[in-house]
C-alpha cells in the first residue's frame, strides 16, 4: 500500500511497546469501514481506501497509522494456499501439561512457538491444557514433528486430530 508523503513532522518512528499495549480509542464508523477494506485486501492503495470511506488521502493514512500504533492492525500479510505449497495436512494437537508452573509454561511456549509447523498455539480452559494447529506436508512429516515435540518438552498426554477437509477458513473478523 502506498502512503502519501509524510507530513513535516519528522522521520517515521516505530511504535514502542507502551504505544501498542494501551487500549485502542473507540472505533468510529470510518475506522470500521477502513478495517473491513483492509481485511479484504491490504494492498489497496490509500487513495482508493480514502475514496471508499469519504476522506482525503492524508486523513485516511493518519487513521490507518493510528490503528497500527494502537495495535488494532497488527500486521499486513499475504495469505498462502497450504496445499499449493505442498502442506496438505492440518493437525489439531491437544496437550495436557505435566506441570502448571510459570517456568514450565515459559519453556513450553518458547520451544513450541519456535517450531515452524505450529501455526497457532492456545492455552485452553477445560479438559485439555493447550491446543496447537500444526500444518505439515504428510504423515511422515507429522511423525517427525511429533517426535521433536515430545523430545523437546515434557508432556502428560498428546492427542492428534487430523483435518479431513477445510470447509471454512476466514481471516476477516466481523467488525461490530
Amino acid at each position: 500500500m502506498t502512503a502519501p508523503p509524510r507530513p513535516k513532522d519528522g522521520p517515521k518512528v516505530e511504535p514502542d511497546a507502551a504505544e501498542t499495549s494501551r487500549p485502542a480509542k473507540a472505533l468510529d464508523r470510518i475506522d470500521r469501514r477502513i478495517l473491513r477494506i483492509l481485511q479484504e485486501d491490504a494492498t489497496i492503495p490509500i487513495a482508493t481506501i480514502a475514496d471508499r470511506v469519504g476522506l482525503s488521502q492524508t486523513p485516511c493514512w493518519k487513521r490507518i497509522r493510528r490503528l497500527e500504533l494502537e495495535g488494532v492492525i497488527e500486521k499486513r500479510v499475504a495469505l498462502l494456499n497450504p496445499e499449493k505449497l505442498g502442506l496438505g495436512i492440518t493437525v489439531f494437537v491437544s496437550l495436557e501439561a505435566p506441570d502448571h508452573s510459570v517456568a514450565w509454561l515459559a519453556n513450553f511456549a518458547e520451544q513450541v512457538s519456535a517450531m515452524p509447523e505450529v501455526m497457532e498455539l492456545y492455552r485452553m480452559a477445560g479438559d485439555v491444557d493447550y491446543m496447537l494447529r500444526v500444518v505439515v506436508a504428510d504423515m511422515a512429516s507429522y511423525d517427525v514433528f511429533y517426535k521433536r515435540l515430545i523430545s523437546t518438552v515434557s508432556l502428560k498426554s498428546v492427542t492428534s486430530r487430523f483435518a479431513m477437509e477445510r470447509i471454512k477458513f476466514e481471516t476477516a473478523y466481523a467488525i461490530p
